[in-house]
């Protein structure tokens, strides 16, 4: 290497490493200024939680709204399915729940969803009133009615929300210590005339280790939100049955509608009560538990349940 390029190198390194102090000290002084200022744990742990959630809150609202426009839905006239309303509105009285539109779709699969927010509606995909006896679809609308119900996706929204805040916060407090230990081993790395060896130093796999804690957080998270939707579908199922008293019908409707359906659906696939049954990982990453089990354990329930048991309370 001549003489030249190793002062070039040198020179960079140097300047490199002045200006990601500069902003490492910058970093520093700016959360020790927060923290010298700050009120009381509980307040800030009180703001952090309230911004969250009422961010949180404006997602879901927004959300729901953009995803109303975006479908083709509209509401079922009583004409075309009397029985089907008959038995909708008898659910909504023995449900917490004020009624919602009951609304028909062309959806990418045969299948339903609830949606939440102002003017809440379940969708229903046309073709299952095809494949669903009368039976069958009552238990999957009390299904739907039980996320609106239980108010699923607003709290699995504010969840996420609170708890991807709080990993923010771990990353805001490891911001300076990313910056200090990346700038200083590319910085060393240049004065030492050999750029690509800075990613070898221990500077550098201290940063690692820093992003990797942000990133593990971020990716916990995500898995408990992920858990938290899979077991409210064994609650909206149980509920589906506790409010119809017929397991079997909703087994062979979430089979039906298995069958019907097929896994690549774009992004409404959280809405649906498909659930992916393709090895460990897949069932991690679902949103729905698999659907073998789903209707394992309904089938298990109808064993247990008395046939004397009338269907309705």
């Amino acid at each position: 290497m001549t003489i030249g390029r190793r002062v070039v190198l040198a020179t960079l390194g140097v300047a490199s490493l002045v200006v990601y102090l500069a902003v490492a000290v910058l970093g520093y002084r700016l959360l020790v200024s927060l923290w010298a200022a700050r009120p009381s744990p509980g307040l800030v742990f009180a703001a952090v939680v309230g911004t969250a959630l009422v961010l949180g809150a404006l997602s879901y609202w927004s959300g729901t709204t953009q995803l109303k426009r975006s479908l083709d839905a509209v509401v079922l006239p009583r004409s075309r399915a009397p029985e089907t309303y008959r038995r909708f509105e008898a659910l909504v009285d023995r449900m917490d729940v004020r009624r919602p539109a009951l609304l028909v779709a062309r959806l990418p699969v045969p299948n339903a969803f609830a949606v939440g927010g102002t003017g809440a509606a379940v969708v229903v995909d046309r073709r299952l009133f095809g494949y669903l006896s009368a039976d069958e679809m009552e238990t999957l609308l009390a299904h739907e009615l039980a996320h609106l119900e239980r108010r699923d996706a607003l709290v699995q929204t504010l969840a996420y929300s609170v708890t991807q805040s709080l990993v923010g916060m771990v990353a805001v407090v490891l911001f300076p210590v990313v910056v200090l230990t990346g700038g200083i081993a590319r910085a060393l790395a240049l004065v030492r005339g050999n750029p690509s060896s800075w990613s070898r130093s221990w500077f550098a796999r201290t940063q690692r280790t820093a992003l990797q804690v942000v990133a593990l957080l971020g990716l916990a998270v995500t898995l408990l939100v992920l858990a938290y939707s899979r077991r409210r579908e064994w609650a909206a199922d149980d509920r589906a049955v506790d409010v119809t008293g017929d397991p079997l019908a909703l087994a062979r409707a979430l089979r039906k509608i298995e069958r019907a359906s097929t896994p690549n659906i774009g992004p409404l696939t959280p809405l649906y009560v498909h659930g992916d049954d393709d090895g460990p990982l897949a069932r991690l990453l679902s949103t729905h538990p698999p659907m073998d089990e789903r209707i394992g354990r309904l089938l298990d329930r109808a064993r247990r349940q008395s046939p004397l048991r009338p269907r309705r309370p």
